[in-house]
């Protein structure tokens, strides 16, 4: 493998997609995240202490676990998963006191998702359901309001057609474009792209008012 030290970024992207699609697992759970990012994930967590993170789009449930356990190493927090099946989360996940999973589409399930919270909760936003550019805005338009200031709006598989030809086009990339013009209490932080792999350009959306 010595030789791929010497591959170009563009060689290498798709190499790494292979393998968070088709092999990569937490506790044995199928987890579609690339770990550069879920390392940043945990940092965000560590340092702003949401309350709640609520995760749209949770597939078979290993990023939720993940995220369920980042809050047991702090002590704090709770996650909220809204999907339209969660016919393939297994019972660990379901079972795992930190975690409430809501069925249905994520706009849908807005009222559900609000009537779940307190008012003094510290709320951070994963959005990772259907990568279209309408839905992804649709997503973000109807689910700042609940977002803490000073905590983050992620936006997740930017990478589609910036990085990787895969996709919808446009994707969540220009939706995040789109919603930073509409929003100006939203911020890109590109620092917490610190890692250059990320699979979230442009994706960190910190809310500052």
């Amino acid at each position: 493998m010595e030789e791929s030290l010497d591959w170009p970024l563009s060689r290498m992207l798709p190499v790494l997609q292979e393998q968070i699609m088709e092999r990569s697992t937490y506790h044995g759970i199928p987890t579609l995240k690339n770990p550069l990012d879920f390392w940043m994930y945990q940092q965000i967590l560590w340092e702003n202490r949401p309350d709640v993170v609520i995760e749209i789009g949770n597939y078979c449930g290993g990023s939720t676990l993940s995220l369920a356990h980042a809050c047991d190493a702090i002590g704090k927090g709770r996650i909220i998963g809204v999907d339209t099946d969660h016919d393939r989360v297994p019972p660990e996940v379901r079972a795992h006191p930190r975690i409430t999973l809501f069925t249905g589409d994520a706009s849908e399930m807005l009222p559900t998702v609000e009537d779940s919270l307190q008012s003094y909760e510290q709320v951070m936003v994963i959005e990772d359901s259907a990568h279209t550019y309408e839905n992804t805005l649709k997503v973000l338009e109807g689910y700042a309001h609940l977002v803490g200031v000073g905590q983050y709006f992620v936006v997740e598989d930017g990478i589609c057609h910036h990085g990787l030809d895969v996709g919808p086009q446009p994707g969540p990339y220009e939706a995040v474009e789109t919603f930073v013009t509409l929003k100006d209490n939203f911020l890109v932080d590109r620092d917490r792209e610190g890692y250059c792999i990320t699979w979230n350009p442009k994706g960190y959306l910190k809310k500052v008012s």
